[in-house]
């Protein structure tokens, strides 16, 4: 072999040698000595790397076991990094890696209590010459990485800025990156999964780009806990999270190339469950879930498009406190954000100068920036519950909202276009509510057709207490509502439509009796604009109810009801806008009010004597009523008192100024006065045995003056027993009756009333000369005037009595057959008028009263205790069938009551039957004797009797009289004998 080519051979094994030496064991050596003292002199806490590997022939480069921080609470550290690169560096002008690969990095993020990141302390870095100007940027280094892999990392996060401390740890962190480039245009694929103990998995695929920045992929995140982040929400918002789960989906692309672009996708969220509770444990919101699919985020458009919004399940609590504001408002009022807080710091840090550039950048920023658009395409919501409550008045009120149901269908937050709103819903118990239409934000408009069902007007009780002694017993609202809501400033607003008020019923809080109550009330073609007008077309009254009562000062019931209330204590500006709007009234418009089958009870104690009543029957129509214009309208109102009394209301009104103009007639006729015995007793002192009213009232009133014409006509009276009463006249009654009596038999009074209404000041007109001139014509007329035509018997049949059975008011069929007669036999002698004495008799009625009464009371004891156990009851009482095991338990709880006291003690030794037959009997013999009980017997068979005349017999009942019903003695076979007296007119 030649020498030279010997030469050759050992130099390059020499150099191959050497370059052996010093890149396997020479160069790794070094490199890790000299990466050890430079981690030595800038790191601030321990830091050292383990072991170096090079492979100068391969160009792969290992690093083992780099760990910074004190043993045991490393802060960055890996197990192994490898690089590989690749000789076609020297020639492309690019960095080329095909290869690096991080095992097991470790990284800790923590923040302190004041802000200081953990990381930011590691190293102390020399400072730069603040004397060298700022470079221009340079192109970014030429790199070329095939492939990038981070395998098993684990990074701890701990925050402890906020007021309660943030930690979270992903412990299974993989990261896969191939193709990344420096180069223009040059992308790379790039796949993240990171996953910790606590659950919320990072999902990351996709593409991305250096030069430009740009990305592209899809990101997910599963099962993400709330509770992780909600600290930095609670700082700002005092609100306590409970539970809340994220899941979320999105595709997105991004760019940096000119501007930051960043447009989100076929975006997802979800929500399930959620529960959040305020500071002190109340519970403020649960969820069941919320959904959110086909949404777009676009950064640069400022765009965010959401196509569905799905939630269910609903449930929160709010409630307006005694001081009037919301307890949420209270709330969030409570606790300043700590964003305002960093703000306040930094302002008082910052200098006080500031460059030309600062203030311009300054001022840019302060310049209004384009709002962000929010597009909701289709929003459902579902069975939603709201509790709220309202503290404010005396008794607190409570409300359930639910289950709502919402949908919203193309919402704009800048109003390019209205949107669709779709709402349904429950309120209180049974209560319905629904509103559908179309409704505009900028300006504010909407027009939505509104529906409510039974809605439970109970719930005013709280608010109508502090101005009238009123108690709402029960009432149901019902209508059928157009809303066009025009603008808010000025508020316009108009509504038309329809409204229902169902089985209305108030009560007078201070006597304990009814006040106003009606079936039904309709109000059709109603027509409301705020401030302007309120029409309508019809008001129609079902079976309504009034009670009024006029006192002797000429007060009324309605005057002692009303609550005064303190002066007004409105802002002079309120007190301004309020007079300016009162210079031009609402205009309210009735087209008519009808009433169909109603009643009422009316007193007027500022007659002499005084007059009470009751009326049914009331069917009537009162006219337009209108407040712009001077017109009163016509009423035409009439009823019956005690079924078979007519009465009428006719005339004019203008209720809107009853002061200026009232014109109304009232007029009773054939009112039988044996009802108003408990007045004439008080009143008069004397029970009234007999007697028809008639009463003819007339009201007028001219600019506040009262001039009243009241005319009482009595047929036909007869006094009764004495009653010893203080209130009583102190005058010779019968005699006056006697004295009053014109020929016909009739009692005429006038009673002319004047006064001024603001100072009710009244002389009535003496009736001496109508009662002497009276008396006059009735000495001369009354011996005279004598009853004849009694009825032929026609045989030995005596038709002037009514046998009744022990303990009955109805009539047997011999009875009715004799009756039958008797109205026939009236009808041939006009003349003719029939009494009826109501008989009882306590040796026969009184036994099977007591055993009827008995009956009763475990009839309705039963009753009340199923009521309670929930049991099915029937309509009422009486249907009830008690059974005999169920009597005994009830039958010392009546002893007592009837008794008032408990059963003799030496009832206790006696058997059990015993004591409850000598319970039974004493029950039994305290009823027997009721005269209340006898008495209502008495009249229930007088009544059996008319009624039986006037609807079989066909006798007009003007002609049928009551007698007061009386006690007597019964037959021999125990019947009861009610006679019948004849009267002529």
């Amino acid at each position: 072999m030649p020498k030279g080519l010997k030469r050759a051979i050992g130099a390059l094994l020499a150099v191959f040698a050497i370059y052996s030496v010093l890149g396997f064991l020479i160069l790794p050596g070094i490199a890790l000595r000299v990466i050890n003292q430079q981690l030595a002199n800038y790191a601030t806490v321990p830091a050292r790397l383990e072991r170096l590997e090079l492979n100068p022939y391969s160009l792969e480069v290992t690093l083992w076991g780099l760990n910074i921080g004190a043993p045991g609470k490393e802060q960055i550290g890996f197990e192994r990094l490898y690089a590989n690169l690749q000789i076609d560096s020297l020639w492309t002008k690019a960095l080329h890696l095909d290869a690096v690969e991080l095992d097991k990095p470790k990284t800790e993020l923590l923040f302190s209590k004041d802000g200081t990141l953990n990381l930011a302390g590691l190293f102390k870095l020399p400072p730069s010459d603040p004397a060298k100007p700022d470079e221009p940027p340079s192109k970014p280094f030429p790199l070329r990485i095939g492939e990038i892999k981070l395998a098993n990392g684990y990074v701890h996060f701990q925050d402890m800025r906020p007021s309660e401390p943030i930690e979270f740890l992903y412990d299974e962190l993989n990261f896969e990156l191939k193709n990344l480039s420096t180069l223009p245009e040059d992308n790379a694929d790039m796949t993240l999964v990171a996953a910790g103990p606590a659950g919320g998995q990072i999902d990351w695929v996709g593409r991305i780009s250096l030069v430009p920045i740009s990305s592209e992929g899809t990101l997910k995140v599963t099962d993400g806990q709330m509770k992780v982040w909600w600290p930095y929400v609670r700082d700002a918002l005092p609100l306590v999270l409970k539970d809340g789960v994220l899941n979320f989906n999105t595709h997105y692309k991004l760019s940096l190339a000119k501007e930051t672009e960043l447009l989100l996708d076929k975006t997802s969220l979800s929500v399930a469950p959620f529960a959040i509770d305020a500071p002190d444990g109340r519970p403020l919101v649960r969820l069941k879930n919320l959904d959110v699919s086909d949404t777009s985020i676009d950064l640069a458009k400022q765009l965010v498009t959401v196509g569905k919004i799905r939630s269910q399940g609903l449930e929160t609590w709010a409630a307006r406190e005694s001081d009037g504001q919301l307890d949420w408002q209270k709330l969030f009022a409570s606790q300043p954000s700590k964003t305002q807080e960093k703000k306040a710091e930094a302002a008082k840090k910052e200098p006080a100068t500031a460059t030309g550039s600062e203030t311009t950048a300054k001022t840019e920023a302060a310049a209004p920036s384009k709002p962000w658009q929010v597009l909701l395409r289709d929003t459902q919501l579902r069975d939603y519950r709201i509790h709220l409550a309202d503290k404010v008045p005396k008794e607190p009120v409570a409300i359930d909202v639910g289950p709502l149901n919402l949908d919203l269908t193309n919402f704009d937050s800048l109003n390019k276009s209205p949107f669709n709103l779709k709402l349904d819903t429950g309120l209180g118990k049974q209560g319905k509510l629904t509103a559908e239409g179309e409704v505009n934000l900028a300006p504010v408009r909407a027009k939505l057709n509104v529906t409510t069902r039974d809605i439970d007007l109970r719930v005013a009780q709280s608010y109508v207490t502090p101005f009238i002694r009123l108690e709402v017993r029960s009432g149901m609202l019902n209508t059928d509502l157009a809303v066009d809501l025009k603008s808010t400033e000025p508020l316009a607003l108009g509504i038309t439509g329809k409204a229902q008020v169902d089985q209305l019923h108030t009560l007078d809080t201070l006597k304990s009796r009814d006040f106003v109550k009606w079936e039904r009330v309709n109000v059709e073609g109603l027509n409301f604009q705020l401030g302007d007008s309120l029409s309508i077309a019809s008001i129609n009254l079902e079976q309504p109810y009034a009670r009024f009562v006029i006192a002797d000062d000429r007060t009324t019931n309605i005057d002692d009801l009303l609550i005064p209330q303190p002066a007004d204590s409105k802002p002079a500006a309120a007190k301004t806008k309020s007079t300016a709007s009162a210079d031009k009234p609402m205009g309210i418009h009735i087209g008519e009010v009808n009433i169909n089958n109603g009643s009422a009870n009316f007193a007027d104690f500022s007659l002499t004597p005084n007059f009470a009543t009751a009326v049914q029957q009331l069917n009537g129509k009162i006219g337009t009523l209108d407040n712009r214009q001077d017109k009163p309208a016509a009423v035409d109102i009439k009823g019956k008192v005690d079924r078979y009394a007519p009465v009428t209301i006719k005339g004019a009104l203008n209720p809107f100024n009853p002061l200026a103009s009232l014109d109304i007639a009232t007029s009773f006729k054939r009112v039988e006065l044996t009802t108003l015995t408990p007045y004439s007793g008080k009143f008069a002192g004397y029970r009234i045995r007999k007697g028809r009213l008639n009463l003819d009232l007339h009201y007028l009133i001219t600019k506040g003056q009262l001039k009243a014409e009241n005319k009482v006509v009595v047929e036909q009276l007869q006094l009764g027993e004495k009653v010893d009463s203080p209130d009583a006249v102190n005058l010779p009654l019968k005699l006056a009756i006697a004295l009053l009596k014109d020929v016909d038999g009739k009692i005429s009074i006038e009673l002319p009333v004047t006064g001024d209404l603001n100072n009710p000041q009244f002389s009535v007109m003496p009736i001496v000369w109508q009662t002497l001139r009276n008396l006059v014509v009735k000495a001369a007329a009354a011996p005279f005037k004598f009853i004849g035509g009694l009825i032929s018997g026609g045989g030995s049949e005596d038709l002037g009595t009514v046998s009744f059975a022990a303990g009955s008011d109805a009539l047997s069929s011999d009875a009715q057959a004799s009756l039958d007669k008797l109205a026939a036999a009236l009808k041939a002698r006009p003349a003719l008028r029939l009494e009826i004495e109501g008989t009882s008799a306590e040796a026969s009625d009184g036994p099977l009263i007591a055993q009827q009464r008995l009956e009763r009371e475990y009839q309705s004891t039963y009753y009340k205790i199923l009521q309670r156990r929930g049991d099915k009851v029937p309509a009422q009482a009486a249907d009830l069938k008690v059974p005999d095991d169920e009597k005994a338990p009830m039958l010392e709880g009546i002893y007592r009551t009837r008794l008032k006291g408990q059963p003799p003690a030496e009832w206790v030794d006696l058997g059990k039957e015993e004591r409850q037959n000598r319970m039974r009997d004493a029950v039994l013999k305290s009823w027997s004797s009721s005269a209340l009980l006898l008495r209502q017997l008495g009249q229930a068979r007088a009544g059996s009797i008319k009624d039986y005349l006037v609807d079989k017999g066909q006798l007009a009942d003007e002609r049928v009289y009551f007698v007061d019903a009386s006690l007597g003695q019964p037959e021999k076979d125990g019947r009861v004998v009610s006679p019948l007296h004849l009267d002529s007119e």
